[in-house]
């Protein structure tokens, strides 16, 4: 890991290999990171990045590329059958080819959205991928995972296509509202807890530097929260290592599970990040009431969190409500609710079928 001026270079090493790059004023580099023989490029981004879309244009430009804008509306709204399909037929409308490509700049929700239009037109185009957002430069925007909500739940439709390359520069996070930095660091902590503690120890030393979007400290999390989910997805590209108390890709969604149920009773008004965050404690409490988190454990979870301004409770909704939407998760098999818990900081494991009694002393703990 760099920290320092000069771009950082993570390979994500799966079948269909690329890089990720991480650095400052990095627009100049976005037309060599298209495949050999573009042309025409699919710019995907919302109503509120017209500022960083026109930039990428300029960029894309610049290199004789013809390109084809495409405003979405903002957040989760952008993430329907709706909007795809106005995204293929502007991209049917502008010509673009199986030698063409798309660039999606934006927040998770633009990336997901931007990700699944390229695996579907034409049964599949490149994409790159420019993340504007921290959430989505150390999760959404890396994996290849690509995907649209339904009124059932979040990410139900999608598929696995991994990106050509993903863009990180820094830069784009100097604009952001303050609070999404704090949103984006769950995301960071959970790669600490489930992989990399130093993550930990980074934010613990000095929580306001990991709160800098110009600072060397919010860097060096990127990349290492890049790194382990590179590693992650290498292993697992397609979450099917996954079994019984095993765990492979599904590590990644560690909080996750409550988390996206908070955001669907909520109509997303709360942020993906607090969301996971209070997820995580959610688990870690699952995971002492099972016998395999102490109470330092979790506390840290609780300390990390609070220390960069994320939320560790949550009582907005009723518990049978969450239950009911936990239950359409991904990682459900059946009738099965299926969690990833942690057996010790930085090693995550799966917890299958967790009795009604513990599911409620779990959401107790975080809702009182």
């Amino acid at each position: 890991m760099s920290g320092g001026t000069a771009p950082t270079t993570i390979r994500v090493e799966t079948a269909a290999a690329y890089d990720v790059v991480v650095g400052r004023g990095l627009l100049g580099e976005l037309a060599g990171m298209l495949p050999k023989g573009v042309r025409r490029v699919g710019l995907i981004s919302s109503e509120r990045l017209v500022d960083n879309a026109a930039s990428v244009r300029d960029a894309l430009a610049a290199a004789d590329l013809e390109v084809c804008e495409i405003v979405t509306p903002d957040g989760e709204a952008a993430k329907t059958a709706e909007v795809a399909a106005s995204c293929w037929t502007a991209l049917a409308e502008a010509g673009l080819t199986r030698s063409d490509a798309v660039v999606a700049v934006g927040g998770g929700s633009v990336t997901d959205l931007g990700g699944f239009v390229a695996a579907t037109f034409l049964r599949g185009l490149p994409v790159v991928q420019v993340p504007t957002t921290l959430l989505a430069m150390v999760d959404a925007a890396v994996g290849g995972k690509t995907g649209i909500n339904t009124s059932t739940a979040k990410n139900l439709v999608g598929s696995f296509h991994e990106p050509a390359a993903v863009l990180c520069d820094l830069d784009n996070l100097r604009t952001l509202d303050p609070a999404e930095i704090v949103s984006g660091l769950a995301e960071v902590i959970k790669c600490g807890f489930i992989a990399d503690t130093e993550i930990l120890d980074v934010v613990e030393r000095d929580p306001v530097a990991a709160l800098d979007p110009a600072g060397d400290t919010l860097r060096l999390l990127v990349e290492k929260s890049v790194a382990v989910k590179a590693a992650v997805v290498a292993d697992d590209p397609r979450e099917r290592t996954s079994q019984g108390s095993d765990v492979g890709r599904e590590a990644l969604n560690y909080g996750h599970t409550l988390g996206h149920a908070i955001e669907r009773a909520e109509d997303y008004a709360v942020r993906h990040g607090e969301a996971v965050a209070v997820g995580m404690v959610f688990t870690a409490e699952l995971a002492r009431i099972d016998g395999r988190l102490d109470e330092a454990a979790v506390g840290r979870h609780r300390d990390v969190l609070r220390s960069v301004g994320l939320p560790t409770s949550y009582s907005g909704s009723d518990f049978e409500v969450l239950l009911a939407l936990m239950r359409v998760d991904k990682k459900a098999r059946g009738d099965l609710l299926r969690f990833v818990v942690l057996d010790a900081v930085g090693r995550p494991a799966i917890l299958e079928g967790p009795t009604s009694d513990m599911l409620t002393a779990a959401y107790d703990a975080v809702a009182g």
